[in-house]
């Protein structure tokens, strides 16, 4: 089975750019990058030092219900271009020790027992091993030490 590492849409990421309101609905906040540890959300790259980002609150979930979990994330201030969709690792990952892998069910729901914290060159071997369960629609790929977003993982269907 193929793997699709999706980014956060380009017409969401415009809105909030634009100085639409967050999950929280608040204006997201507008600060400097230190150039580490601030990845955009959209581009699937390191935010560089000086450049200005945004920090927000992001629910990845299209409905309110109780396992939307709401967390912070970071995108570039300005227009960037959304990461091109893969059937591999996106390279932001390279520098990553760990990731935390967690299925959904296609309601949104966690399922539970799926969430593990596992080596970054283990994730689409994962990946695969946790779509073999039906009962996973999709995953998050979460932050090991913060738990926050990183970007979304599906099936990718062949024509």
């Amino acid at each position: 089975m193929a793997l699709m590492f999706r980014a956060l849409a380009t017409n969401e990421v415009r809105r909030l750019q634009a100085g639409g309101a967050d999950a929280n609905g608040i204006v997201p906040e507008r600060q400097t990058s230190d150039g580490t540890g601030n990845p955009c959300r959209h581009c699937l790259s390191d935010i560089p030092a000086g450049k200005e980002m945004l920090v927000l609150a992001f629910r990845p979930f299209p409905d309110l219900q109780p396992f939307a979990e709401v967390g912070p994330i970071f995108l570039c201030a300005e227009a960037c271009e959304r990461h091109v969709e893969a059937g591999s690792l996106p390279v932001l990952f390279d520098d990553y020790d760990c990731i935390l892998l967690r299925g959904y069910s296609s309601d949104d729901r966690i399922r539970y027992g799926s969430g593990r914290v596992i080596a970054i060159e283990q994730v689409e071997a994962e990946a695969q091993k946790m779509f073999a369960d039906g009962s996973i629609a999709y995953i998050h790929m979460r932050s090991s030490t913060n738990n926050c977003y990183q970007c979304r993982i599906d099936r990718a269907f062949e024509d």
